[in-house]
């Protein structure tokens, strides 16, 4: 199921929990904003890169038969050449005359049952031309019929290395990379040489990558700047099926593991496949603010397409020699590539939750307690009691050796709870006058379900261990 829009009221109230309590800004918003580009706050960044470093370590940690690669975003233009996406790497675009909105011209063939993905542009005119005839090519914002025909939208973002005040053209014209793993196949060789792995080996990768979307809406699912967690894992082509239904096995895994439920997760098979692929699946995920499943993650046989482009336009000798069978080949390749953003948004969309508790709504994100920004709050039951701040400081201070904690007086002892129930907070820790006078226990209050227990100070550490 294929879905750009939003079909609720999810959607916002998402999106105005993570402006309220700081984890996504809207790109250059005090100059109006920037579309399709967004900024992470505190804690934004904190759940980030908790699932950037759950992710490394299921693919790096967890395995001996993958390397790590810190590629540099600017690569030689031919990079881009080689791998096509200078010459096909782009959209079909029609634009609006009278508020200029920008479509995508398949996709609006698409809602009329028109296959169009990947079609000659002379094919999409034409049947744009019969839309049109009939009174039925309407723009998606204003309404107006006044539709322009469309063209090729170049999908690379481009710059230049040298003077700023050079205009682009073919001699010092470069790309912002419009997905990581041209870095991967681009350090093959080095890695090859340097850290002599055996194949089946992967080089895995965390970056930005970038792309001119012509409509970069849904929040943070569909970006202009964006990352990726891409993992490319070269093998012998007669291993192929084997390793890459190991993969989708392994990543599929990671979601349950990471809290997500099996029945909101779905594999989605392409159909349509490019010339070099032999198989391609999509992690699809339930997401409630689109009311359907969309991608996530893919996972792609890219057989030897890419090592040979590169093996043919650099004139170096790519290939790999085993050195027990005395065979040289060039390496097939299975790929798994995962949008950081995108799951992110999946975990605020499954987390996002609305309840009662005590009589009153309230709002929680429920995320899996390893990947909570916050993981204790703690708090003097009164901000105005010295004796209390102090104690509570003590144990701040304690608890903060091993994990990420926040200290927070601010507002009723309520409030408090309410803020750390939208930050996704899994436990608060309240010292209160019995902490000091009587037994030197705290009160350790769950998010999820509100219940409250006393624990020894001594035993907090131990304690909270063995929750997360």
């Amino acid at each position: 199921m294929k879905k750009e829009t939003i079909t609720n009221n999810r959607m916002e109230d998402i999106i105005s929990l993570c402006k309220r309590r700081g984890f996504i800004f809207q790109g250059s918003e005090i100059y109006g904003g920037l579309g399709g580009v967004y900024d992470y706050g505190h804690y934004g960044t904190l759940l980030k890169n908790n699932i950037r470093d759950s992710w490394q370590k299921s693919m790096i940690q967890g395995r001996e038969d993958v390397l790590l690669l810190d590629s540099a975003i600017f690569m030689h233009p031919t990079t881009w050449i080689a791998s096509g996406h200078v010459g096909n790497f782009d959209d079909p675009l029609v634009e609006c005359r009278k508020c200029h909105n920008r479509m995508r011209a398949d996709n609006i063939l698409e809602s009329f049952g028109i296959g169009a993905d990947k079609m000659p542009i002379d094919f999409i005119n034409k049947e744009l031309d019969k839309l049109r005839a009939e009174k039925k090519l309407k723009c998606s914002n204003c309404g107006q019929v006044d539709i322009t025909l469309a063209k090729k939208f170049s999908l690379m973002i481009k710059s230049n290395f040298g003077s700023p005040t050079e205009a682009l053209n073919e001699e010092n014209v470069v790309y912002l990379r419009p997905e990581t793993c041209g870095g991967i196949y681009l350090e093959y060789k080095n890695t090859l040489d340097s850290l002599h792995p055996k194949i089946p080996f992967g080089i895995a990768q965390i970056g930005k990558a970038f792309r001119n979307e012509i409509a970069a809406r849904q929040f943070i699912f569909r970006t202009r700047e964006f990352e990726q967690m891409e993992m490319q894992y070269f093998i012998h082509k007669k291993d192929t099926k084997e390793k890459y239904d190991m993969w989708k096995d392994i990543r599929m895994k990671w979601y349950i593991e990471n809290g997500i439920p099996e029945n909101k997760l779905a594999w989605y098979k392409h159909e349509k496949l490019a010339h070099y692929a032999s198989d391609a699946y999509d992690v699809e995920y339930d997401f409630s603010c689109f009311g359907g499943f969309e991608e996530v993650e893919g996972i792609h046989a890219r057989g030897d397409w890419d090592l040979s482009q590169h093996s043919k336009f650099s004139g170096v000798d790519l290939s790999y020699y085993d050195e027990e069978t005395k065979e040289r080949f060039v390496p097939h390749i299975v790929e798994t590539s995962a949008g950081l953003g995108r799951i992110m948004l999946m975990f605020l969309d499954y987390g996002y939750t609305e309840d009662n508790l005590g009589g009153e709504k309230r709002v929680f994100l429920k995320l899996p307690k390893k990947l909570a920004p916050i993981k204790i709050a703690v708090f003097p039951l009164l901000k105005n009691k010295p004796i209390l701040v102090s104690k509570a400081k003590e144990v701040y201070d304690l608890l903060r050796k091993d994990f990420m904690c926040e200290f927070d007086d601010n507002g009723n002892i309520g409030k408090r709870y309410r803020r750390q129930d939208e930050i996704g907070t899994p436990y608060c820790v309240t010292v209160d006058f019995e902490t000091i006078e009587k037994d030197s226990m705290v009160t350790v209050r769950d998010r999820d379900t509100g219940n409250q227990e006393r624990i020894k100070i001594e035993k907090l550490s131990e304690f909270f261990k063995s929750k997360f």
